[in-house]
């Protein structure tokens, strides 16, 4: 397929890499240029999309696809009917649904399939997508998802994928916390780190997360695979959604102060593990 990759940082420019060695026609665009083997380069959204089947976004936050899509050299004018518009960003679901009616109105249709599955996931092609879209749309890309992950979850309609995957986040960064905070208690009552850890992994509380991040939190490295500032806006994203369905979240509220703690500490490029920096200063 004729594909327009919008976005390059983490995730997406190893997305984009992986859908070029597929054999599919790439041409990429990125706010800071950058290349990627097998692509061709396009000066704004609007070049890149312009003779594309797919348009895939993959950039930081609702206020940068908007521009993307809608702003000055974005991608709105040159949509046209049987055009697929694909957002793996994370964003705000309320407004996913009013890109995907403006995206419609112009006969081109509209997919939200945020991922997980971090940096090395996006690499090593085994992202994890969930997919807010029509039947027919996504059986259409669903040899692109395969091309860049192992798994497709269609979690419904269009706006579906967006409100999962801030619910998961949430999920994420409290399961963290909540293993960082015992870690802290237990190492400072002299237990061996890599001890600890091996215990985790062994009993009912072990999870994904402890399993991924474990590694970076004995070596303190905290390169990031998945920087605090975008768990920070994601953890925001809930809170949005909280007020407007009036639900009380104590557990979020808890984990967005850390995190906005972090946030005034300048950790916001630092991989979310970060946090368990703000511990050890105590």
């Amino acid at each position: 397929m004729k594909v327009a990759f919008l976005g390059l940082g983490i995730m997406g420019r190893p997305m984009a890499a992986n859908l070029a060695k597929a054999g599919n026609e790439v041409t990429v665009w990125n706010r800071t240029p950058k290349d990627v083997e097998g692509a061709h380069v396009a000066k704004t959204p609007a070049e890149a999309a312009k003779h594309a089947d797919v348009v895939w976004m993959c950039v930081s936050d609702t206020n940068a696809v908007e521009r993307v899509l809608f702003g000055d050299g974005g991608v709105e004018p040159v949509l046209r009917a049987g055009m697929v518009v694909v957002d793996s960003s994370t964003i705000s679901p309320v407004e996913t649904l009013k890109f995907a009616e403006r995206v419609r109105a112009k006969g081109a249709d509209y997919i939200d399939a945020p991922i997980t599955g971090s940096k090395i996931g996006a690499e090593s092609a085994q992202l994890i997508f969930m997919v807010g879209a029509k039947d027919e749309t996504l059986k259409k890309l669903e040899p692109l998802f395969l091309q860049m992950g192992k798994k497709i979850v269609h979690m419904g309609e269009v706006g579906k994928g967006q409100a999962s995957k801030i619910s998961l986040n949430l999920q994420i960064a409290c399961i963290y916390e909540g293993f960082i905070e015992g870690f802290k208690v237990a190492t400072q009552l002299g237990v061996n780190p890599e001890k600890f850890v091996e215990l985790v992994q062994s009993t009912m509380v072990r999870s994904g997360v402890v399993d991924y991040k474990a590694p970076f939190v004995l070596k303190r490295d905290y390169t990031p695979n998945f920087p605090l500032r975008l768990m920070r806006k994601d953890l925001l994203l809930v809170s949005d959604a909280a007020k407007q369905l009036e639900l009380d979240l104590p557990g979020l509220k808890s984990v967005l102060e850390v995190y906005d703690e972090a946030h005034e500490a300048g950790m916001d490029d630092q991989d979310y593990a970060a946090t368990l920096a703000l511990l050890e200063r105590n």
